[in-house]
């Protein structure tokens, strides 16, 4: 298998690209957390998801599957990317003129901006100036 590893915000998603099919899991298919893919995303967001092998004609060449924890959906979703199109990479490195033109190997390196301190619990908010 190709293993590469993707990453958003606070997710982190370690992604496999298995050549043969494994006893729960065939070509074509993949699987996040041991559950289908369609599980966990609606269909619209399945498809963002295969993009990457869309874009190199390998939907149906590798099973897949996904260990991804930390942050909300869509942090995972776009983590996934990001580590299916790394993997793709490995497999053969002629892809990479085509994912980088889509901009599916940037890391998206926007964070949550941490609190500062005095200011109400947020981290833009000012502090509140005396009333009299």
């Amino acid at each position: 298998y190709y293993e590469a590893v993707g990453r958003r915000k606070k997710t982190v998603a370690r992604v496999r690209l298995y050549i043969k099919n494994l006893k729960n899991i065939k070509k074509g298919e993949i699987f996040v957390n041991d559950k289908k893919i369609e599980e966990i995303y609606p269909s619209y967001k399945v498809e963002f998801l295969k993009t990457p092998l869309k874009l190199t004609d390998n939907l149906e060449r590798f099973a897949i599957s996904v260990k991804v924890n930390g942050g909300g959906l869509n942090g995972q979703l776009e983590a996934i990317v990001h580590g299916i199109s790394r993997a793709l990479i490995l497999v053969d490195n002629s892809y990479k003129k085509v994912l980088k033109q889509y901009k599916l190997l940037t890391r998206d390196p926007r964070k949550k901006e941490r609190r500062k301190v005095g200011t109400g619990g947020k981290a833009r908010r000012e502090k509140q100036s005396p009333k009299r």
